[in-house]
This record gives C-alpha cells, structure tokens and sequence, in this order.
C-alpha cells in the first residue's frame, strides 16, 4: 500500500488549479465579469437579481436570477476573485442581505454580501 507525499498531493491540487484556470481563459467555463468600484469603502458587493424595464415598467430577472455563466469573477481593486456561481448563489441565499438600488436610468434590486462571506463558504 502507497502512501502519497505532501507533494504528490500538492501537485495533484496544483494541476487541478490549473486546468480550472486554463478553462477560464481558453473558453471551456463561461465567466461573468463585474467591476465594483464602492467595494473597498462598503466592504460589500452588490448582487443583482432584478432589473426594472422601462419599455414593460415591470421587473424582470437579472444577474444571478439569469445568469448562465458558471463562475463570476469580481474585479477588486487590481485583483480578481473568480468564484463558481453555485456558490455565490449559496452566498446570496445565506448571506445577502435585500437592497433596492435606484440609480438612474436603471433601477435594480440585489443582495450586498461581504467578500469574507464568499471566502467563508468556500472554506467549508
């Protein structure tokens, strides 16, 4: 009976890490990009699942309600979080708290979540 190494399996996890990640780049995964530019003053980001139509002036799904991506990846402030969509939705359902946003032309409804909340949840 063999016993793997540290390193076997640190290299095992490392080239897993970097089939994800060629994935990512090469088109094999879908990606939603979203850039927050108050993250770093709120500690928060905003999810939206919700889009208000002025053509229906109606509601209609957005964002994480729609999305068939399947990882999002947050631009911070030079650096990129990518996190799989399953688990923001898990985030959002756990975390989030509701927010209204009426920014003109285009109000929207979400979620605020902190980035420690997606880092919690994929630490379990």
């Amino acid at each position: 009976m063999s016993k793997l190494s540290d390193f076997d399996l640190d290299l095992a996890k490392g080239q897993e890490g970097e089939g994800l990640v060629e994935q990512l780049l090469t088109g094999g995964k879908t990606v939603e990009v979203k850039t927050d530019l108050k993250w770093k003053d709120t500690g928060n980001l905003y999810i939206e699942t919700l889009c208000w139509s002025h053509n229906n002036e109606n509601w209609y799904l957005s964002g994480l309600s729609s999305t068939k991506a399947s990882y999002w990846a947050f631009v911070l402030e030079g650096a990129t979080l990518i996190v799989p969509t399953e688990i923001l939705r898990q985030v959002v359902t756990a975390r989030g708290r509701a927010i209204t946003c009426n920014i003109p032309p285009n109000p929207s409804k979400g979620y605020l979540i902190k980035v420690e909340d997606i880092l919690n949840t994929l630490n379990k």
